[in-house]
């Protein structure tokens, strides 16, 4: 993406208030920029979230931070937010080194540079870092959550992708929650991949299986609010992962390689949602662990059964099979451990109701056994 803008960056603000600070850090004999936009809301003190959000081929992080704005979001949230700059590559475009363009750039080691400054001069939580990115910064996000997963919760992707060999060389540490939105029509990133990239279902399907999560995604037409921006969302939550991790595409159906909802109306950009509101309201709520409150060190950890249950995901009916006609109780925990039904069992085969559950994870205890559903 190229934008022929004149961007304008206000300096820091007195303390206390809103700083928008333009930054430098050494890294491998370059001088580093980045820009660094800290909420009203931060207390020095008090681990405050942090979030990456890396720019485009051929843009800079001044444009990032108005084209894919997230400073009211953060304002709101009370998350810092750090947009690094990228070099430039042999052809002298700025970018992030991904093995898309002939560089020598390690942009994986500034990256982690820039993170561990930032963690020893702001309260960060490092349990919620996160990142995300348009085009060359999407395919740079999910490089980050391939190579240091370690240091990275959840990654978020707007028209970026994954190159082929990254498939099969991915070493993500633990489940990762993805939130990919891109154009069926995008011209420079193809849904559909090309020799260099895969397709933007095959990077779902990826992340669904590395996370463990449903095959088959909850699947919703979202509200076309806007009519004259010629296209629509289909959004697909794949649930049910390790950790309760998530996978989601939002579709844009007849969408460009553009930031939907920006405030720049670049060809293509889709106005039904906002992608910084939609990549914010996913990643906020995850953790190095996962779902923020998902029960993985609770009594629902050691997922052992002496019962069947099918269909497992399931959207309206489940039947529950068991070796035994006694009376039992059955209960259904949500992800906090709070009960949300019961039953009441005396035969070998029963069919329990849960139409009425929302859509997520659930966790059904039975004679003092346990196992994980996932209501669609």
């Amino acid at each position: 993406m190229r934008f022929f803008i004149t961007l304008f960056l206000g300096c820091s603000l007195p303390i206390f208030a809103q700083q928008t600070i333009n930054g430098t850090i050494q890294h491998d004999g370059e001088t580093r920029e980045y820009i660094l936009y800290i909420p009203a809301s931060y207390s020095s003190g008090t681990d405050a979230p942090l979030l990456f959000n890396f720019h485009g081929y051929t843009s800079n992080a001044s444009q990032q931070l108005f084209y894919g704005d997230f400073r009211e979001i953060a304002d709101t949230a009370g998350f810092i937010l750090v947009l690094p700059n990228g070099l430039t590559d042999d052809l002298g475009v700025t970018h992030f080194n991904v093995g898309l363009t002939a560089s020598s750039v390690d942009d994986l080691g500034f990256t982690e540079t820039l993170l561990d400054y930032l963690v020893a001069t702001y309260s960060i939580d490092e349990s919620r870092v996160y990142s995300t990115g348009m085009s060359n910064g999407g395919f740079m996000s999910y490089s980050l959550a391939c190579n240091m997963s370690d240091r990275f919760a959840a990654v978020g992707s707007v028209t970026g992708s994954m190159l082929s060999p990254w498939f099969g060389n991915c070493n993500a540490s633990h489940p990762t929650p993805i939130i990919q939105i891109h154009g069926t029509t995008d011209p420079t990133v193809p849904y559909n991949g090309n020799v260099t990239m895969g397709s933007i279902d095959d990077v779902v399907v990826h992340w669904v299986e590395h996370n463990n999560c449903s095959s088959i995604p909850v699947v919703s037409n979202l509200p076309n609010t806007s009519l004259t921006d010629l296209s629509t969302v289909e959004k697909s939550v794949y649930l049910g992962g390790d950790n309760c991790s998530e996978v989601v595409l939002c579709k844009v159906i007849g969408g460009g390689h553009a930031w939907p909802g920006s405030v720049i109306p670049l060809p293509g950009t889709n106005y039904d949602i906002d992608a910084s509101v939609e990549v914010w309201k996913f990643l906020s709520r995850f953790d190095i662990n996962g779902l923020i409150g998902c029960p993985t060190n609770s009594m629902f950890t050691d997922e052992i059964n002496s019962f069947q249950i099918s269909p497992n995901p399931a959207q309206n009916l489940i039947q529950i099979s068991r070796t035994s006609s006694a009376t039992a109780v059955c209960v259904i925990y949500d992800v906090k451990g709070v009960a949300v039904a019961e039953k009441v069992l005396n035969s070998v085969e029963s069919n329990l109701d849960i139409s009425c559950l929302k859509s997520g994870i659930y966790f059904i205890e039975l004679e003092g056994k346990r196992a994980r559903i996932v209501k669609l």
